[in-house]
């Protein structure tokens, strides 16, 4: 039996078990966003779109014809699906890493649909508009973050730039199909032109409303103290030992207080080496009577990238009452990284602490 009819037979199984196990092997081996070999896979899944795109239609309209072609052009329909797929499960894997949830959540619901959707909507990959449309959609993604890895530096101006970017590249390739599928794309260019503007306009929206969360930074680790001391280039923080298992466990969400006492809040940033940049921690407390956040303090330190656990720091509020408090984790752009919801609750006496090394 050909591969073609094995795969008929059993595509309803072997496509979303395969899109699974992608998706888990990806999270599992995907280390830094701004490592070589991860790049190079990213480029590369990049290269076999384009190319499927571009033979698949030079095919449909008799430009390429031969023995080897016609077999190619009967599985180059899978190869795309697939390496959309792989492309697609690399930005869920590396924009989840950066984003908090609460901010980012609609941005990071699209990456997740169109993993999805890439099984749902394969039929559509016949389709020239629709293939060029996801195809800005990744170069767009891609482009967010491997420009600030390009220049080391991450604000607005960067990524205007890495839209500039992924204009100009996918411009090249409309070029490249112009020379070679004329007769194809001239009854579509309308539709296509708003596709792409649409996508853009989309993008930019997302970004400067905080829903693109700030990658290539990611919060790898953060918490409410009742001491943070650096010790020997470690970081000894002490904390309430609490029943929440796993990443609760560093604090407890009642944060007991004792008058008089400060409060520590650690994070731990990870960055691409060579990016210098501000990470703040933004306190703020719920007031009751007007039922909103009231920003109290914004404590900042600069951090440097390049290690794996994250770039280290701490801030300390002495200004404490009791209440519902919050810290956003922001960069200096006021992009989220992450949130730290807790309620300080007063009591007589210090509760007892235990101690460990970050």
């Amino acid at each position: 039996m050909k591969i073609k009819e094995l795969h008929s037979k059993y595509e309803r199984y072997i496509s979303p078990l395969s899109l699974l196990a992608g998706f888990i092997a990806d999270n599992l081996t995907l280390r830094r966003i701004d490592l070589l070999a991860e790049n190079i896979a990213i480029l590369s899944y990049l290269f076999i779109v384009g190319a499927s795109i571009l033979i698949l239609n030079a095919y449909d309209v008799g430009r390429l014809r031969g023995k080897i072609i016609d077999k190619l052009y009967d599985i180059l329909p899978f190869v795309m699906q697939f390496a959309f797929g792989g492309l697609f499960s690399v930005f869920v894997v590396f924009y989840f890493r950066s984003a908090s949830f609460f901010a980012s959540w609609p941005f990071l619901l699209a990456l997740a649909g169109l993993l999805v959707g890439n099984e749902i909507f394969r039929k559509q990959y016949s389709r020239l508009v629709f293939q060029l449309s996801i195809y800005f959609v990744v170069i767009f993604s891609y482009s967010v973050f491997a420009m600030p890895i390009v220049l080391n530096k991450i604000n607005d101006t960067v990524f205007l730039l890495s839209g500039l970017a992924s204009i100009a590249l996918i411009s090249l390739f409309i070029f490249i199909i112009w020379l070679v599928l004329r007769e194809k794309l001239i009854p579509a260019r309308g539709l296509f032109i708003k596709s792409i503007a649409g996508i853009y306009l989309l993008f930019n929206i997302f970004y400067f409303a905080n829903i693109i969360p700030p990658i290539p930074l990611s919060l790898k680790e953060s918490g409410i103290y009742h001491s943070v001391a650096r010790l020997d280039g470690n970081y000894i923080v002490q904390f309430e030992p609490s029943q929440w298992p796993g990443f609760f466990n560093n604090f407890n969400r009642v944060f007991h207080w004792k008058s008089g006492e400060p409060v520590y809040c650690y994070s731990a940033v990870f960055a691409p080496a060579k990016i210098n940049t501000e990470i703040l921690h933004r306190w703020s407390y719920f007031n009751e009577e007007k039922k909103e956040w009231e920003e109290k303090s914004r404590l900042g330190f600069p951090i440097a990238g390049g290690r794996d656990g994250g770039y280290r720091g701490y801030s300390v509020k002495y200004q404490i009452e009791p209440g519902k408090w919050r810290v956003d984790v922001i960069t200096g752009q006021d992009k989220i990284l992450g949130r730290i919801n807790f309620e300080i609750v007063e009591v007589g006496e210090s509760p007892k602490l235990r101690a460990e090394s970050r």
